[in-house]
């Protein structure tokens, strides 16, 4: 497999948020890893490109808004460490992983998020109890998007 088939395939391991993917090209076989996906080591190292705000020496700075700040909600947020869609049970039907109210341990998982016909289970980084749930079920969602508020 060229170098040119290799840095696309990491590319789109890195744009997708999936933590692995295997490729077979006759008797050729691939695999890449992520890093930092629940905590798994990875075969190959993808670093997010640092994002830098620039501002022109001209440019009047930015005025303070006139609209009041949201608050931000009280306890800890569980974020979506890929892009897919969300489930909060295991099949149609079936009983969410976690109710609202529900004490919860560090461990346990909360839901499932789908990418590229992978079945992800994201569990709670803290126990507590949780607060809210902030995404809709079967609902597409984005890196870092919050699923869960847990106090």
């Amino acid at each position: 497999m060229d170098l040119r088939k290799l840095k696309k395939l990491i590319d789109l391991v890195q744009e997708s948020g999936i933590a692995e993917l295997e490729i077979t090209e006759g008797e050729e076989k691939v695999r890449i890893n992520r890093i930092g996906v629940q905590g798994h080591p990875a075969a190959v190292a993808l670093p997010q490109p640092p994002i830098l705000a620039a501002q022109s020496p001209t440019a009047a700075p930015l005025a303070a808004p006139s609209v009041p700040e949201a608050t931000e909600p009280e306890g800890h947020v569980v974020k979506s460490p890929m892009v897919g869609t969300f489930y909060r049970s295991s099949a149609p039907g079936s009983k969410p992983f976690v109710e609202i109210g529900q004490t919860i341990n560090a461990g346990e998982t909360l839901c499932i998020i789908e990418a590229m016909k992978l079945l992800n289970e994201i569990e709670a980084d803290q126990t507590g109890v949780v607060k809210k749930v902030l995404v809709e079920n079967g609902q597409p969602v984005e890196y870092g998007q919050p699923l869960f508020l847990i106090g």
